[in-house]
């Protein structure tokens, strides 16, 4: 999938993989963030032995130049949820942005352990 925009130079094609990269990178540097992982056990499988991937844990989906942001993470243990979902939030949302040119509307965060 693509997301597509255009401006005063020309057209622009933006890959969802491209997008999932740059959201996972900035989301691992998220205070209390310890790992991204895949919902499914299948793909957690098959990373295994796969070089280590930014977009593993995230999913875009983009409608009409509007952009949704799904993460799957593993928090430190000690840490309040709420703080790191807010920071991750705003962090994800504004490197997203600043990335594509177009408006994230969401970004939605499952935790899905916690780590020591």
């Amino acid at each position: 999938m693509f997301v597509k925009t255009s401006n005063a130079f020309g057209d622009i094609t933006i890959d969802n993989n491209a997008i999932a990269v740059v959201a996972g990178f900035n989301a691992l540097e998220c205070y209390g963030v310890v790992d991204l992982v895949s919902k499914s056990m299948k793909e957690n499988f098959g990373e295994l032995f796969k070089n280590r991937s930014f977009a593993r844990g995230v999913k875009i989906v983009s409608v009409n130049n509007h952009i949704t942001v799904d993460l799957n993470v593993i928090l430190k243990y000690g840490i309040s949820i709420t703080a790191v979902a807010d920071s991750l939030k705003s962090t994800v949302k504004y490197s997203v942005e600043k990335f594509t040119g177009m408006i994230v509307d969401a970004v939605n965060i499952k935790v899905i352990g916690v780590r020591v």
